[in-house]
């Protein structure tokens, strides 16, 4: 299974200039996207059951924007000519061995004439002057934008995409709330219009030589700029490899000040991190889709005395909170987690949802040596993940050589193959996904704040007052949680919120302010379940 953005490239020039004159007129509001009410009118011509438009929309729409730009239009008009041809709907249907080249476009009935009919109006609108005889002047849209005047909020039902929608909710609701409690040092970063715009995130974990850099040359189907694999420690970087229109590599000094990129905050980790950093792009299908983030092998044995120049844990930490999938690889030959290690899979707490273990290599033992290094991984994990749920493990040998079936079986291999399936569809379903979680509310920060400056002393004795506080603070942790009635789980390490609380003074936070509370509380109960109403699949 491949992830792939359609066969726009196979679709011949004759072909294009007709799908382009055919998507300005579907364009009813010219912004260069048709939205749901727009293919509800263009897409009815084409005669075909309800049922399959709703499939050509959820194909065409894989990235779940709620509009289609002019390459998903082109990837659902291919879609509607194939479905008119008899051929059933389904996810791989375009990559299938389909000549696009000479796929004809569909049948739209009555479409010629509406497109005739609607260019005799425009040219009789342009050719006639007004009543003074001078052609009506077309105000730019930008002189609006820059206006000096205070504008009135953008009302939601004006947005054009679920990625827009969630930027304006964000910067007018959720932002103000995370400036004042000063959520960018205590929970995560501030979010900017590169964090929304940025396709989804796949980070990748593990010891040296578990099979990182590998696994994403597996899926690439080849190499990436600055790739390099073998036995020993290859990797000594964070690596982002991630879409371009040619092959090259960056330097992390570069891409961190880059503002259409969303690794802006990665420069407080300082120029010893960002000389251990750098962006691969290539253009690939799949990374039009998703961008994967290759790391340093963790350290272990002798080799974790050592310090690094950098706060790995911290870089890990901050790419966890940016990331929507985060693979854990081990090996069936490295399963003992070291001290880096535990560090690094403690300061993925809070993301419980977005991890995955995957258990590489497998090919390389018997069925019975796989059953005990399966158990043993389980244990291991329990230990250090402190969780009473089962964390989902897929076993198979990511790489391009063919499964060693001489170890396994027949039975193994029959289970590679579906494991390595089902992990394909994980990462397939990431961008349908990857939009609901840009947003989010931790509420215990909220709580813990307003707590913490209601127990400071109104006039004489603060200093001693904060410094009780910051000690007890994992008692105060626990009156939170039962008082407010929140979950542990979502509450951060004791150790890391006390260092941070030390530089700040608790005295000096902001009061509680109900009505920017509220507007969070509605924009988590009614905006955003309104937002992707209005942004869903037109023929659900």
């Amino acid at each position: 299974m491949e992830i792939s953005s359609g066969p726009i490239g196979s679709c011949s020039k004759e072909n294009q200039k007709i799908y382009l004159e055919w998507f300005n007129f579907a364009d009813s509001d010219g912004d260069g996207r048709i939205n749901g009410s727009d293919a509800i009118k263009f897409f009815g011509m084409s005669n075909l059951s309800r049922q399959n438009l709703k499939q050509v929309w959820a194909i065409a729409d894989s990235k779940r924007l709620g509009y289609l730009g002019f390459n998903e239009f082109i990837s659902a008009m291919q879609l509607v000519s194939l479905a008119q041809a008899g051929h059933e709907i389904t996810d791989d249907l375009l990559n299938s061995n389909v000549n696009y080249e000479n796929l004809k476009p569909p049948s739209m009935e009555g479409l010629d004439v509406l497109i005739a009919v609607t260019n005799k109006r425009r040219t009789s609108k342009l050719s006639d002057p007004d009543i003074n005889g001078t052609p009506p002047m077309q105000t730019s849209p930008s002189v609006n934008w820059f206006s000096s005047k205070p504008s009135k909020k953008v009302p939601l039902s004006s947005v054009t995409s679920i990625i827009d929608g969630l930027k304006r909710l964000y910067i007018q609701k959720l932002k103000p709330l995370e400036v004042t409690y000063r959520f960018n040092d205590f929970v995560s970063p501030l979010l900017t219009n590169s964090d929304f715009d940025a396709k989804p995130m796949v980070m990748l974990l593990g010891q040296y030589s578990t099979g990182k850099t590998t696994f994403i040359k597996h899926l690439l189907k080849s190499g990436y700029p600055g790739a390099h694999i073998g036995p020993e420690p290859t990797t000594d970087r964070f690596v982002v490899v991630m879409t371009g229109t040619d092959e090259r590599s960056i330097p992390g000094h570069t891409v961190a000040v880059q503002a259409d990129t969303p690794f802006n905050g990665l420069t407080t980790f300082g120029t010893a991190f960002l000389s251990k950093f750098e962006c691969s792009q290539m253009p690939h299908p799949l990374l039009e889709h998703i961008t994967f983030v290759d790391t340093p092998g963790v350290l272990s044995g002798e080799k974790q005395r050592t310090q690094r120049a950098y706060d790995f844990t911290g870089v890990t930490s901050w790419f966890a909170a940016k990331c929507d999938l985060i693979l854990l690889l081990f090996d069936p030959h490295k399963l003992d987690i070291s001290d880096e290690f535990k560090r690094v899979i403690s300061s993925l707490r809070g993301h419980d949802d977005k991890i995955r273990v995957v258990l590489n290599k497998a090919d390389q033992i018997d069925t019975q040596q796989l059953m005990r290094v399966y158990g043993a991984l389980m244990w291991s994990l329990g230990k250090v993940l402190n969780t009473p749920e089962v964390m989902r493990v897929y076993i198979g040998s990511f790489n391009d050589k063919p499964v060693n079936e001489a170890a396994v079986g027949p039975i193994g291999k029959e289970l590679f193959e579906k494991e390595q399936e089902d992990l394909l569809s994980n990462l397939k379903d990431i961008p349908k996904k990857a939009c609901y979680r840009r947003l989010g509310l931790p509420r215990y920060m909220l709580t813990l704040l307003v707590i913490l400056k209601k127990e400071m002393p109104a006039m004489m004795g603060k200093a001693k007052a904060q410094q009780r506080l910051i000690d007890n603070l994992a008692d105060e942790f626990g009156k939170v949680q039962r008082e407010f009635h929140l979950p542990p789980g979502d509450f951060p390490n004791v150790e890391y919120f006390r260092e941070v609380l030390r530089g700040y003074n608790i005295d000096k936070f902001e009061k509680l302010k109900p009505k920017m509370v509220q507007a969070v509380d509605d924009m988590l109960g009614y905006d955003i379940s309104e937002l992707l109403k209005n942004f869903r699949n037109p023929y659900d």
